[in-house]
């Protein structure tokens, strides 16, 4: 019998936790939840590797461990900071951390155009999700502001490069999903770019993945660029026999057209499942798939609006006969 794995105990704003040795900071937060887990835009967990590009999920170590308590002097990043036993972090609770990530929202801002209007993406955005938590109130920013054409790269995705935030989540995923990565960051510095090089095709099965991991605009389905707000579709579970992957997706549903078709996402935004293109894109119809039921989504996003998912309070009735 394999002798059990000892348990490292850490303290994250005042909550105890008890977690596996070689857990990140921001894991241990994640089974504690709540406002205690630190944002993160380049971290995803399926994904290898990622993590430690964008310091949004920066935290303060006020104690290093048992056998030496020291604190850490600077801020270190939860998502590539493993845990030691007794350690002690601060995140909501220190000035230090909510000032620095107040800075780092800033410098993600610098270039990034106002398109929320018009952005697809606009009400899953994380970045909308983060400059309102975090966001200074107006940009001190008075340079002009790195401008791309947009291009597209393949049949189905259009890359917005002014909205991209250099996360490389679309990287690591088409380099540990498809069998041939033909993107990647471009150039150097402020010149640096997500590119494919005299803009070849992305055309292998699992590529529609970059839409679901990219945190911002930048890459979307152009079978559902501009055809509507989300918080105006309904997002139902289905499921069908796929060859390919595991076919449990989210339908986008606009009455009862498939409006788009994602993977199913859990409550840190990071896909569970990846899914084909032919799932992802091929399969519009309803015959093609098992409707499973409305999508449960967090009652603080802008996509449950009108969504009523839960029985009304006793006391409605009453009001409704007023």
């Amino acid at each position: 019998m394999s002798e059990q794995i000892q348990k490292i105990t850490v303290t994250i704003d005042g909550k105890t936790v008890q977690v596996d040795p070689g857990t990140t900071i921001l894991n241990a937060a994640r089974q504690i939840g709540g406002n205690i887990v630190p944002p993160a835009m380049c971290y995803y967990k399926p994904l290898k590797g990622s993590g430690g590009k964008c310091r949004t999920c920066l935290v303060e170590v006020s104690k290093g461990s048992e056998k030496d308590p020291r604190p850490m002097p600077k801020l270190v990043a939860s998502c590539s900071t493993t845990v030691m036993d007794g350690m002690e972090v601060k995140n909501i609770s220190s000035e230090r951390v909510v000032d620095a990530r107040k800075g780092v929202v800033e410098f993600l801002l610098i270039n990034h155009p106002l398109d929320c209007p018009v952005c697809d993406q606009a009400g899953e955005c994380s970045l909308q999700d983060l400059a309102f938590e975090h966001g200074a109130d107006a940009s001190r920013y008075e340079f002009k502001r790195r401008e791309f054409d947009k291009i597209d790269i393949g049949d189905y995705i259009k890359l917005h490069m002014t909205r991209c935030i250099l996360c490389y989540r679309c990287v690591y995923t088409a380099n540990q999903l498809t069998p041939n990565r033909e993107h990647g960051v471009l150039k150097r510095g402020d010149a640096a770019e997500i590119g494919t090089y005299i803009e070849n095709s992305l055309d292998n099965d699992f590529i529609g993945n970059v839409i679901d991991v990219c945190p911002v605009g930048a890459l979307t389905d152009k079978t559902f660029r501009f055809r509507s707000r989300v918080w105006y579709t309904k997002p139902m579970d289905a499921s069908c026999s796929c060859d390919k992957c595991s076919g449990k997706v989210v339908l986008w549903m606009i009455g009862n057209e498939i409006a788009r078709v994602t993977a199913r996402k859990d409550q840190y935004g990071e896909v569970e499942d990846f899914i084909c293109n032919t799932c992802r894109f091929d399969k519009k119809e309803l015959s093609d798939w098992n409707i499973e039921g409305p999508r449960k989504i967090n009652r603080h996003s802008v996509i449950s609006t009108n969504h009523y998912e839960q029985a009304p309070p006793a006391h409605t009735t009453l009001l409704n006969k007023a």
